[in-house]
């Protein structure tokens, strides 16, 4: 069986938040093609595999130039960052104070552009530049009732990868990733008990949440140099999408198709 090389190993990868969940299936997927890679979190995970812990808020502007100071001063460059860390707990728009929106606008938008900033400081003096993949949401590009500010904020991710791209073209490539459900080990979260996590995936085309793994698999493929003449774009990993709710609702015939 021929083996398809992706040209990153040795390459040097940050992965923010990249300890747990989907940045945990992110970090191992590079891992696993030989890429050298960096975890960054606010604290310092029990456990870690194939990768180097370096602590930083991703939201504080002075830690994250030291983050990247200390890669670049320990390996001489920075190939690829992935954008990962982010999220929101569920709160109603109206009754979530402004600070809650703030912080989760921070994490989720003003973050990345901040460790893409001092990234592309970096990669723009490399002969290879580099590529910075925001990991987004498909609630970027749908209503996202009980989580507004963070759709919101993965909207503005979509258009920031766009406009960064455009920008630090041509030594520099900016693409995201537009992640539907996962099921990760905070899956119940959000889904409820194992039945709930079940019912949630029959309401995906593909008839499950994805791994971790899956969206790792993606974000190795668009860090490539296979991927070279993809920027400013947004892949959808989501299954298919969602089952378009008026088919369960309608009382319609609808014949058998072979």
């Amino acid at each position: 069986m021929t083996t398809w090389d992706l040209g990153l190993g040795g390459a040097v990868v940050l992965v923010t938040g990249g300890a747990r969940g989907v940045g945990a299936g992110i970090s191992a997927a590079f891992a696993e093609v030989g890429a050298r890679v960096v975890v960054c979190g606010r604290s310092e995970p029990d456990s870690l595999s194939g990768a180097e812990f370096l602590p930083c808020d991703v939201r504080e502007p002075e830690q994250v130039e030291r983050l990247v100071d200390r890669i670049t001063e320990r390996y001489g460059r920075l190939d690829v960052v992935v954008n990962n860390a982010g999220g929101a707990p569920f709160a109603e728009a109206a009754r979530a104070s402004a600070r809650f929106h703030e912080k989760v606008v921070a994490l989720n938008l003003l973050a990345p552009l901040t460790v893409a900033r001092c990234a592309n400081t970096v990669m723009q003096q490399q002969d290879s530049g580099g590529v910075i993949v925001n990991v987004g949401s498909v609630s970027g590009g749908r209503a996202s009732p009980g989580t507004a500010s963070y759709g919101a904020a993965k909207a503005g991710l979509v258009n920031l990868t766009a406009s960064l791209a455009v920008e630090w073209a041509p030594k520099v490539r900016v693409v995201a990733i537009a992640a539907g459900m996962v099921r990760t080990e905070q899956a119940h979260l959000h889904y409820g008990d194992e039945a709930g996590i079940a019912a949630a995936g029959r309401t995906v085309p593909l008839g499950r949440l994805a791994e971790p793994a899956e969206i790792g698999a993606c974000a190795v493929f668009l860090a490539s140099p296979k991927a070279a003449y993809v920027s400013g774009t947004t892949l959808t990993v989501h299954g298919g999408g969602e089952v378009p709710a008026f088919l369960a609702a309608s009382n319609a015939q609808h014949e058998e198709r072979a």
